[in-house]
């Protein structure tokens, strides 16, 4: 449900009072834990560390973002990725084929490199 249009947006007393009367590059990073906060056209450029219950995620405020909640722009939690014996397949050919890419690359700047040409190139 959304807050009434008679009440107004909720901003931090606290935050609201770290911005009025700086500009945005002379501020630096502010701090907060103020999640619940919208923000407002007054926040625009300015770098908010964010607390997401373990460190402060830097927010650079844009045009897009007013109207928008601090914390929805700062994730509590972190995706790790999803087990099992098929994600572990997945993985094990990704890798492979990360590999032979590699060798494959090393190979071609050694061939170019090496002052001889390749014969396949000279053939053509």
């Amino acid at each position: 449900m959304s807050r009434s249009l008679k009440k107004g947006p909720f901003v931090d007393v606290k935050l609201m009072k770290k911005v009025i009367g700086k500009k945005p590059a002379s501020a630096g990073v502010i701090r907060t834990w103020a999640r619940r906060s919208q923000i407002s056209p007054e926040m625009l450029g300015f770098t908010f560390g964010v607390h997401n219950g373990k460190q402060h995620v830097d927010v650079l405020v844009s045009e897009e973002m007013v109207g928008h909640r601090l914390g929805e722009f700062s994730p509590t939690k972190k995706f790790v990725r999803h087990g099992g014996k098929m994600q572990k397949e997945m993985e094990q050919k990704k890798q492979e084929a990360e590999i032979a890419s590699a060798k494959a690359a090393s190979a071609r700047s050694e061939s170019t490199s090496g002052g001889k040409e390749p014969v396949a190139s000279s053939v053509k």
